[in-house]
Order: structure tokens, then sequence, then C-alpha cells
């Protein structure tokens, strides 16, 4: 069970990579049609902090736009597809991207959480928390027309997490 914070308490920040338009929809798409619905209170997104202290909210907001600001996006690309053993989502690959989670969790390392100190598999999960007969299928649909290809990555954003949809606490778009 999530525990429910107060929208007006502190909160976990969350931090997310955000897709470019196209990319974000066709993601979205995927989650719809195959999220359980009762579950599915996000767009399809690709998580970089699970859980920072709500008392890093202005220093990593200086973080994420200096990451941000005047920087060309990132390449990334969708390169496989992962079992989630309940669910499938797809694996990114972006070693620029992985440079930036790497200088944040080097900034924050005496306070992240064991999960965001643990190793880092980025990836946009488009179902999870079915049957794993379900997602085994899923992922085998998925795989008969599968192509590696690139994705537009956009920006970085923070969010409040309050036990339900995450609430917009900043957004850092690239060059």
């Amino acid at each position: 069970m999530s525990e429910v914070i107060p929208a007006s308490g502190p909160a976990p920040i969350i931090v997310t990579a955000l897709f470019g338009a196209g990319d974000a929809a066709w993601f979205d798409d995927l989650r719809v049609r195959h999220f359980p619905p009762e579950r599915n209170q996000l767009k399809a997104h690709l998580t970089m902090f699970h859980h920072l202290a709500p008392s890093l909210e202005r220093e990593l907001k200086q973080r994420l736009a200096a990451e941000t600001s005047r920087v060309r996006a990132p390449e990334a690309r969708i390169a496989g597809l992962m079992s989630l053993g309940r669910g499938v989502a797809f694996r990114i690959e972006s070693p620029a991207l992985e440079d930036i989670r790497d200088r944040l969790a080097d900034a924050f390392s005496a306070v992240l959480t064991p999960q965001d100190r643990a190793g880092w598999r980025p990836h946009v999960t488009v179902q999870n928390k079915v049957e794993p007969a379900v997602a085994k299928a899923l992922q085998a649909e998925l795989a008969r027309d599968f192509q590696p290809r690139t994705v537009r990555l956009a920006g970085l954003a923070s969010w409040w997490y309050r036990g339900g949809p995450w609430e917009p606490l900043s957004r850092h778009m690239f060059a």
C-alpha cells in the first residue's frame, strides 16, 4: 500500500527524462492499450531517480537546469524489450543520458535510497501488474515486429510523489 502524502507537506521527488511529443504519444498509446486501466495513473515515462528528498528541491532544479540549458538533446534509442515478470518495457540506450544521471547520482550520493543507488536500467514500462502469461504474450507480440529505433529526448523533469498521480515540480528542456 502506498502512503498518501498531503498536498501541502513535503513529498519525495521523482526525476524523469522527457520524450519528444511523437515518441511520448507512441509510448502512451501502448501503455493505454496494455497497462491495467485501474493502475494506469501516469503517462509513459523514463524514471532516472525514484525518491529524492524534498530538501533537495532547490539544488536539484539548479542541477537539472545546468544539464539542459543550451545543451543539445542526448541521442537515445529503443534497443530492445525487457521482461518485468509481470509486465513489459522497452530498454532505452543513451550513453549521454547515463552520463547525466551519473553526475546527478554523484552529487546526491550521500542521500540516495538503495533503489536509486542500485544500477540504473533505463526503460519505459508499457505493461505492469498483469499475470506473467499475459506479459509473456505481449512481449512475444512486440518482439515479432521490433526494430531498434531512435527516440527524441526533449528534457528532464521533476515531480512530487504524493501517493497518486505525480504532481509536476519542474521541467528543463534541452536546446
